[in-house]
């Protein structure tokens, strides 16, 4: 397309005589032109992940608490079922000892018939006190 076409006269003209044709901005104006930074959210905010983050703690902590509450029924239940059968374990030691002992006592007489003054089953220590033993066989050398 010629100059003298879009001017609408024909031939070689002025500039001068030529009319003036500016560019201007479209009916209405250009659109704004955006130039803050904007950066696009991605993911959830921070607001969701705190929520999220206290929900799954304070769920975890709920199911520590019930499992601390089978735990100590357990315990509990474990703790009343040994002491309701320990009088039982305690009369079969106490027979185990008897019998333990009379075989101690038959041995040491044996051993000590030769000795003059010797009183079976009498303690060699002057303290009064008696003790029976803490585990095991009475005397494990004596069978």
């Amino acid at each position: 397309m010629t100059e003298a076409m879009v001017r609408n006269k024909p031939g070689m003209a002025s500039v001068k005589d030529m009319p003036v044709l500016q560019d201007g901005p479209p009916p209405g104006g250009f659109a704004p032109v955006r130039y803050a930074r904007r950066i696009p959210t991605k993911g959830p905010s921070a607001a969701a992940i705190f929520l999220t983050t206290f929900g799954a703690f304070a769920w975890g902590m709920y199911q520590v608490g019930k499992g601390n509450k089978v735990r100590r029924a357990l315990k509990e239940e474990k703790i009343a079922a040994r002491s309701a059968i320990l009088p039982m374990l305690q009369a079969e030691e106490d027979e185990r000892f008897v019998k333990e002992w009379k075989k101690y006592l038959e041995e040491e007489a044996r051993i000590m018939k030769d000795v003059p003054g010797w009183k079976v089953g009498e303690s060699v220590y002057n303290s009064g006190k008696w003790m029976p033993p803490a585990t095991g066989e009475l005397r494990p050398e004596v069978w």
